[in-house]
């Protein structure tokens, strides 16, 4: 059978590369066409755009790209015609994705959803074009299960992928002597995770590397993006003394006392490597306005919003480099501080259970498809 999938960011990319490699598992004669990333294309199949081109983040960077968006657009909906797949399984991404689904749906061509869009956190209205346009939506958190609930729109919870991503690259996590030995560490590790889209580092990192200062007797590492070049990142560094090392991000964080992270699925991914983290977020000022009228949960962090409580240090747009100095100084001077945060890490773990995501949504579609065949 054929499957068209859409993910529009480096995650997505993870996630939809183990979906369609569960998929291959499933159906023998899988074809894939997609918007997506390098680790799609390794599963094969033809891909139609880069998802570097596809990564636009805040009202007024959409605007600023708005004839390439559009072009994104056309591409996309041309190609799915052409190609007519049996599957058009839409990765979160919803600004870009939704709006295929109505597409898709107009010619009533079958549309699952995997991940879904985080519209219990802003534009919770969108929970009903969801119910109208996609076919099966697969969550990954327990608690959008009861969200969609009071839509009267009933999804699958699987599990969360990223246990199954972590899983496959734990192998790769460098022993700790190794990696200090290779990049001639001699300090305790300050992780900095800033991102993975132009727009975040650029408001984010300069905001974590303020706080170097205050911690000279640590070494601070940026964990590069791999969609990011590496000139970019210099731009912003300047003669800060920083390391940046790329495709390494969970060795960094899993053998760092601390990791300051950017919100999003890598709080998720420090929870799992048991480092103690302060979160944050800043966007361009002018979004930030436009959006904070709409955003209706307590906590922005995923690890917050799991357990429901403020088990890491949220700090959102103003005065950040202040708030991580003193937060990582709880976390780096203060034992029982560090201890309690990683007490609930554990209960994450036991909330998300042990991983089969791709696999028992792969399973669920290919059994969709072959019933209604």
């Amino acid at each position: 059978m054929r499957y068209f999938l859409v993910a529009g960011e480096a995650s997505g990319d993870l996630h939809a590369s183990n979906l369609m490699a569960q998929i291959k598992e499933h159906d023998s004669d899988a074809d894939f066409m997609f918007f997506g990333g390098d680790l799609m294309q390794a599963q094969g199949g033809v891909m139609l755009k880069h998802y570097r081109e596809m990564a636009y983040m805040g009202l007024f960077e959409v605007i600023a790209n708005i004839g390439k968006v559009k072009a994104n657009f056309k591409l996309c909906k041309q190609k799915l015609l052409e190609y007519n797949p049996d599957a058009f399984i839409l990765v979160d991404y919803p600004g870009f994705n939704l709006r295929m689904a109505e597409f898709a749906h107009e010619h009533h061509i079958k549309t699952f959803y995997y991940i879904s869009p985080k519209i219990w956190a802003w534009k919770k209205k969108r929970a009903y074009k969801v119910k109208k346009f996609i076919d099966k939506m697969f969550v990954i958190f327990p608690f959008e299960v009861e969200f969609y609930k009071q839509f009267d729109y009933k999804v699958e919870y699987v599990g969360n992928p990223l246990i199954d991503a972590m899983r496959l690259k734990e192998k790769d996590i460098m022993p700790k002597e190794q990696f200090f030995e290779k990049y001639n560490i001699k300090k305790p590790v300050i992780a900095l995770v800033p991102g993975s889209r132009k727009s975040e580092i650029k408001y984010i990192l300069p905001e974590m590397l303020k706080v170097m200062p205050h911690f000279e007797q640590y070494k601070f590492i940026i964990c590069g993006a791999p969609s990011i070049p590496k000139d970019y990142y210099k731009e912003i560094i300047g003669s800060n003394n920083v390391e940046l090392i790329f495709d390494q991000t969970y060795t960094i964080v899993k053998h760092a006392v601390a990791a300051v992270v950017a919100s999003g699925t890598a709080t998720l991914e420090t929870a799992f490597l048991n480092t103690p983290q302060v979160v944050c977020y800043k966007f361009m000022p002018l979004s930030y306005t436009v959006a904070s009228p709409f955003i209706k949960v307590k906590y922005f962090s995923l690890v917050n919003i799991i357990l429901n409580k403020p088990a890491v240090k949220e700090i959102l747009q103003y005065k950040l480099d202040t708030q991580i100095i003193e937060e990582l100084r709880s976390i780096l001077f203060n034992d029982l501080y560090a201890e309690r945060m990683l007490n609930d890490y554990r209960q994450i773990h036991s909330i998300l259970g042990n991983g089969s995501a791709s696999q028992a949504t792969a399973k669920r579609i290919v059994e969709i498809l072959k019933n209604n065949n």
